[in-house]
């Protein structure tokens, strides 16, 4: 009998916990992580693999991960 109403308490809670991400949401409160690159930093990076620079020498001079570079070599 406990459990039911644990159960439905707990769905409540999670549908309150859905309605108020929802509200921050519309309110521009979530709003994600930062990219680490700028487009204009990715561009460059791109440039830079065409001309035959390292991935490793270009994530030490931009100070970020190599699966860094690669993600903004394939969102470029």
């Amino acid at each position: 009998m406990l459990a039911t109403f644990a159960e439905f308490e707990r769905s409540m809670i999670r549908e309150r916990q859905r309605e108020g991400i929802a509200i921050a949401k519309a309110a521009g409160k979530y709003k994600g992580r930062s990219a680490s690159l700028s487009s204009t930093q990715a561009e460059e990076v791109k440039a830079k693999v065409a001309a035959g620079i390292p991935i490793a020498k270009l994530a030490r001079e931009y100070s970020v991960s190599r699966p860094t570079i690669y993600a903004a070599l394939k969102a470029a």
